[in-house]
């Protein structure tokens, strides 16, 4: 079976299929056969999932794609009617803010899942553990002047870093409360700021993208965009902060009221099923959520990172008056 998926993979990247599915009105199917599915994933990550899932469901999938916040604030204003089913992809914290959009599920297999990697109150279904990382241009920084947030803020380095957004991006989000809590508060946000000097990307995949053609120096993002690239050959590298950092999950989430809600699960269920999983590992530069898919032994294990006590709760009641408070300190916004 996984050999299959790997060949699915492959024939997917060699025709470019992918993106939202449309269908002749003539093979439309009916409604119990549907399934919509918004997501913030990359299109050679979801493509292949969800062209399996309908193949072993005969479900037909929809996918609208977009950034993790433009799309949970679209679920939201559809809360009266909704459109999607499933919201895949972006940080847990992102889900959990919008707790309110969705119903709680328990997938099949929760059991199988890491300590520390499930919802509690089954809000979001995780899908892959993502480390943050700091990159830097080899041709131009040498790699022992970048071993900690706090040597982002060396004069060498200001103005030169990139960073997305974290209005836009749920993973620079991620990025800026581990920021916090490897700083010991939130007090350690101005020294940050002003390393920054005002710039942000206006999204995640231009961060990597900048430090890669030398337009930034350094950057912050998530250890799976960062080996992707490093395994195309550009001229990055990646760096675990020795002062902290996290390994926040990404995942799903059932929209409440979906109007396939039964597809909906099937599919929550097929993201933590062991081939996907074992895909996550494989093809994707991702950590599986699962204890018993083996880790990529080319990466160094969870327990030898310095990782900060990341509170998925606390990062999701906190999420607007911190955004609130970074615009302030940015002068995008009045006192």
């Amino acid at each position: 079976m996984k050999k299959r998926f790997l060949l699915l993979f492959l024939l997917l990247l060699l025709t470019g299929c992918g993106g939202t599915q449309t269908a002749p009105l003539s093979c439309t199917p009916p409604e119990s056969q549907r399934l919509v599915v918004y997501t913030s994933h990359k299109e050679e990550v979801y493509t292949p999932i969800i062209r399996e899932f309908e193949e072993r469901t005969g479900i037909w999938v929809e996918v609208v794609t977009g950034g993790t916040n433009e799309l949970l604030q679209q679920i939201e204003k559809e809360q009266d009617a909704p459109r999607a089913d499933v919201m895949f992809g972006g940080g847990v914290e992102s889900l959990e803010s919008y707790r309110d959009c969705f119903t709680p599920y328990i997938c099949r297999e929760a059991d199988r899942i890491r300590e520390g990697f499930q919802s509690q109150c089954g809000y979001w279904t995780p899908f892959s553990a993502l480390p943050v990382v700091l990159i830097y241009n080899t041709k131009l920084v040498r790699a022992e002047s970048v071993t900690s947030w706090v040597d982002l803020e060396k004069p060498a380095f200001r103005g030169n870093i990139a960073f997305a957004d974290p209005q836009i991006s749920g993973s620079s989000y991620t990025a800026l409360v581990t920021r916090i809590l490897a700083g010991g508060g939130e007090d350690c946000l101005s020294g940050f700021r002003a390393a920054l000097e005002g710039r942000q990307a206006d999204s995640s995949g231009a961060v990597v993208s900048s430090v890669a053609r030398g337009s930034a120096l350094v950057g912050i993002t998530l250890e799976e965009t960062a080996l992707q690239h490093i395994s195309a050959g550009e001229d990055i590298a990646l760096v675990y902060p020795a002062d902290g950092t996290s390994c926040v999950p990404d995942g799903s989430a059932l929209v409440k009221g979906a109007p396939h809600e039964e597809n909906a699960r099937r599919f929550l269920d097929f993201t933590v099923s062991e081939d996907v999983q074992s895909l996550v590992g494989q093809r994707f530069c991702r950590r599986a959520v699962r204890g018993d898919i083996p880790a990529d032994p080319a990466l160094p294990a969870l327990s030898t990172l310095n990782l900060v006590d990341y509170d998925v709760e606390w990062a999701s009641q906190n999420r607007d008056r911190l955004l609130s408070d970074w615009a302030f300190l940015l002068g995008e916004v009045a006192p």
